[in-house]
């Protein structure tokens, strides 16, 4: 029999589809360039560093007015990038942005499409960052990156 803190005893490198990264309450009500940053293991991620990109999920959409029902976001569009300056050829995902068609209201949430590029490549940057290029007014959701670790 397994003990029961196995799982404890592994690292994140152990585990496949690790959630590496969240940021919650991401404002989508507001254009913008690196409106939030993804620091990949809390920025734990070395010099030496190397992650997969598995997955970045786009969930919990919410109203940042209290009392507000959640708004349909399916026309806001973002993109992320591995570096803060807004230039597109750093893309992780669909570089002209991808619109959040599947976020129409509470319970809802889509996986955005990553780039062909990080099919046989890893991220060896330690930041993601968030581009919203079409905003949503009083809109906000909680963005996700999983993946594998390959080395610190």
């Amino acid at each position: 029999m397994a003990s029961m803190d196995s799982v404890a005893q592994n690292f994140q490198d152990s585990f496949g589809n690790y959630r590496a990264a969240v940021a919650k309450s991401v404002l989508l009500s507001a254009t913008g360039n690196a409106v939030v940053a993804l620091p990949l293991l809390n920025g734990g991620l070395s010099n030496n560093g190397q992650f997969i990109l598995r997955r970045i999920t786009v969930a919990n959409p919410a109203n940042v007015v209290a009392g507000g029902s959640v708004p349909n976001m399916s026309t806001a569009n973002i993109t992320i990038l591995t570096s803060n300056d807004g230039n597109v050829s750093n893309a992780v995902t669909t570089s002209g942005g991808q619109t959040l068609a599947n976020v129409t209201g509470a319970n809802t949430y889509q996986d955005l499409t990553l780039v062909a590029s990080l099919g046989g490549n890893t991220v060896t940057q330690s930041t993601l960052f968030v581009v919203v290029n079409t905003a949503v007014a009083n809109s906000s959701v909680t963005i996700s990156v999983y993946g594998d670790v390959v080395n610190f």
